[in-house]
């Protein structure tokens, strides 16, 4: 029997989620070309959101090898830099890199979390395979495959994502970069459907990782690498399937000791939705603007009210925001913490500095912009409010708006009008402004980096679909090499 075809039940009755992700990562065809062309820009953004971390000498010095001098020559290489690592660091530090900033990609549901995410894995092990390929004479990786794994990444990490909160049991949300990423994996590596299952269930048998780190008083920068992590245990838990690893069938469902008891307070997993293309077509981007997708509504809003304000700081007397019930935990994120990813999911901080400054970048979360003491008076000015018709536009499955609006009251009882963004700048109903921008963020983000010759030839390739689908992983991670 062809072992990538070997039906996942033919020795153990695995879990029917671990079954359902099997198959779907084998044999479903994908016909979509919107999620083609999306799956394309994603990838696009995740590059920029890569090279742009490199400003940043907090990201740069986790992406090396775990161990000083121990690269990998001929291994994958890690965006921007000269690193040449084994796939399962490589991983890890293109995951690294490419939510740093809090700038990639999003997926709003019962758990929020990030896709693009998944990528640190796909191009870790997308390029370790074409390099493979290149120096034994095989076929190497193209772009066009990357893009079909990109798809069904995002679609197990989504659909997982609509129904299942894990921040509900204290779980953190890259647990789903783990599970889509294994999966995802294992396929790309050869391996069949019994080994997707059994890599699989032992992702979910890592259980974890707690959300401690991602909340006052101990916010910390480990939220800035949590997902590099989920990329490297999925690269090893690939691995070690295509050397005979066992999987456990019922990882999740065992009495007491499975994923459901011991972890997720006995709630089975839920699927909303079977697997298609729907996460990546309906994904969100931050093209504009960093910081939490709940929070880009009120950005908007404070930088349209920024001219009405700037000459009149002083005599703010309350900020009125509205919002989303779900956008509730994005207060106070700040608080008692000087870091600049808690900034950055701070819904306070985020309709501060554009009010003051007149922008919001990567950059406005370092302790400079912090310690503003403009920006620290308007912080504790903002009152949010939950706004029931932003709240239900929110939730509804078909539209997930994340809207906002803000008003600035003066302390002589005038104000500002109301400004009301139902959906922000990256939502899919406003695609259409989203790219031109997603096509300039990566621009500059190689003009940064590269040297204008290189850059050239970057873009060049980028804009020639056809050329740049059908173009090897490798060589296309070459030309982003320093």
């Amino acid at each position: 029997m062809d072992r990538q075809n070997e039906d996942v039940s033919a020795h153990r009755a695995f879990d029917q989620p671990l079954v359902d992700i099997a198959n779907y990562v084998a044999d479903y065809y994908l016909s979509s070309s919107e999620a083609y062309e999306t799956a394309r820009y994603v990838l696009l953004d995740s590059v920029a959101c890569a090279l742009r971390s490199l400003r940043f000498p907090e990201c740069a010095n986790l992406l090396g090898p775990i161990v000083p001098g121990a690269g990998m020559a001929g291994g994958a290489r890690v965006p921007g830099t000269g690193h040449e690592l084994d796939p399962a660091q490589a991983a890890f530090a293109i995951g690294t890199q490419i939510g740093w900033l809090e700038f990639n990609d999003t997926w709003l549901a019962a758990e929020c979390g990030h896709p693009s995410e998944n990528l640190g894995t796909i191009l870790a092990v997308g390029d370790w395979l074409s390099r493979r390929a290149q120096r034994t004479g095989g076929k190497p990786l193209t772009i066009r495959e990357l893009l079909t794994f990109t798809i069904k990444a995002h679609e197990i990490h989504g659909c997982y994502a609509l129904r299942n909160s894990f921040a509900r049991v204290g779980i953190d949300q890259t647990i789903l970069v783990r599970i889509a990423s294994t999966a995802v994996a294992t396929a790309m590596l050869g391996g069949s459907k019994e080994d997707i299952a059994a890599a699989v269930s032992n992702a979910w048998l890592d259980g974890g990782p707690l959300r401690a780190f991602r909340h006052g008083p101990q916010a910390g920068s480990r939220r800035g690498w949590a997902a590099g992590d989920a990329c490297r245990r999925a690269v090893l838990h690939a691995l070690d399937a295509l050397r005979g690893e066992t999987g456990y069938p019922a990882a999740l469902s065992a009495p007491t000791f499975g994923f459901h008891d011991a972890v997720n307070g006995g709630q089975p997993l839920e699927l909303a939705r079977g697997f298609g293309s729907h996460v990546i077509e309906n994904v969100m981007f931050r093209v504009a603007h960093p910081g939490a997708f709940l929070g880009q509504a009120a950005i908007e809003c404070a930088l349209a009210l920024h001219p009405r304000v700037s000459g009149r700081l002083d005599r703010i007397s309350k900020i009125v925001v509205e919002a989303p019930e779900a956008a509730a935990g994005l207060l106070d994120r700040a608080d008692a913490v000087g870091d600049r990813a808690a900034r950055s999911h701070c819904l306070r901080y985020l309709v501060a500095v554009p009010l003051v400054l007149g922008r919001l970048r990567a950059d406005d979360f370092e302790d400079d912009v912090a310690a503003d003491p403009r920006v620290a008076a308007l912080q504790s000015k903002v009152e949010v409010r939950t706004h029931p018709g932003l709240t239900a536009e929110h939730q509804h499955p078909d539209r997930r708006y994340a809207g906002g609006a803000v008003q600035v009251i003066f302390d002589d009882g005038t104000a500002t009008e109301r400004i009301l963004v139902e959906r922000p700048l990256g939502h899919r109903e406003r695609r259409v402004e989203a790219i031109p921008l997603l096509i300039r963020k990566f621009e500059q983000a190689v003009r940064a980096h590269c040297p204008r010759r290189r850059a050239d030839q970057i873009l060049a390739l980028v804009h020639d679909v056809m050329r740049f689908e059908n173009s090897p992983v490798h060589e296309f991670l070459d030309l982003l090499a320093p």
